[in-house]
């Protein structure tokens, strides 16, 4: 499947470097063949959107990130106290009548995890956080030594629980939307480096999925063609980073994460290169998305800063000069 899926992507607009299934069919039961899955490509493990419940499996996953040098990259839930909840627990929950998931759900596996870690060794690598006790937890990991990192998302920089009145089932996602003071918390993460790097949770849905009652409506929204101008617009534009801090936490941190070759502009390595106008302002326009996907609250959205031009190995593969 990834020699397939290489051999697919070598002619496609980007490169692909695959996070392959930390335990197999995602079922949280027993650990993938590593071995095999680094031989064919994979550059870390992950079940994705699913936690790694069981704490023997992840202690065993993490000793051999320790022996083979791969990151491990959880999604941070811990189902017992997050079951059937559909948008952060708070206030907004409460008023719409809605079960809320707890940032304790996501906190208390970052915890465990990081605590794994400490006792094994390994590379953490904590998806999408959004907590501050969770940010909390990686920044006295850090200061520990740990080989702890993590990233966050446009859209737990940009909005709030809050935000769920306006948007509906387009704010949906897991993590969901936090308080405001996770978001502030995020914000002072990545300011002052806990957060390694800025990613973008890029989840594709159907018009007719997101139209579903917002208990049934599926998790996560579109993320690749409004991160920069959501990262400039939040990040740069209020001077909470400079934009050589976004550009790194865009490429070079997650490239040392991931042990890759890639995110630079030395003589001799790849030209893979995007050319970003920092001050060209744009409106956001889902019908002009190159995605077949419309899921997105940024719909309308005026954002300033884009991807004008993308080069993969010197050849164009976007191009809006």
């Amino acid at each position: 499947m990834l020699t397939d899926l290489s051999a697919k992507s070598s002619g496609a607009a980007s490169r692909v470097y695959p996070i392959a299934c930390a335990t197999v069919g995602m079922k949280g039961n027993l650990l993938t063949d590593t071995d095999a899955l680094l031989e064919a490509g994979a550059v870390g493990f992950s079940d994705d959107g699913l936690p790694i419940q069981s704490e023997p499996l992840m202690r065993e996953l993490l000793k051999l990130s320790e022996a083979k040098g791969f990151p491990v990259c959880p999604h941070s839930e811990v189902f017992e106290l997050t079951r059937g909840g559909h948008m952060h627990d708070g206030s907004v929950s409460r008023e719409l009548g809605m079960k809320g998931m707890p940032s304790e759900g996501e906190a208390a596996m970052v915890e465990r995890d990081i605590n794994l870690v400490r006792d094994v060794g390994g590379h953490l690598h904590v998806l999408h956080i959004s907590v501050r006790r969770a940010i909390d937890l990686v920044r006295k990991a850090k200061a520990e030594g740990l080989s702890v990192s993590c990233e966050a998302m446009p859209h737990h920089i940009a909005l709030i629980d809050e935000d769920v009145r306006i948007y509906g089932t387009q704010g949906k996602m897991s993590p969901p939307l936090r308080s405001a003071d996770d978001r502030e918390a995020v914000i002072e993460g990545l300011a002052d480096g806990t957060i390694d790097a800025l990613a973008t949770d890029h989840a594709p849905h159907t018009i007719e999925e997101k139209l579903k009652a917002f208990p049934e409506a599926p998790n996560g929204i579109l993320g690749l063609e409004t991160a920069v101008g959501t990262f400039f617009s939040t990040l740069v534009a209020t001077g909470i980073l400079s934009i050589t801090e976004v550009i790194e936490k865009l490429t070079v941190a997650p490239a040392r994460i991931l042990g890759l070759e890639a995110g630079t502009l030395t003589p001799g390595k790849a030209a893979d290169i995007t050319v970003i106008d920092p001050d060209l302002s744009w409106q956001v326009d889902t019908n002009a998305f190159r995605s077949l996907s419309r899921n997105t609250p940024f719909h309308g959205w005026t954002l300033r800063g884009r991807a004008v031009l993308t080069l993969l190995g010197g050849r164009i593969t976007h191009n809006l000069l």
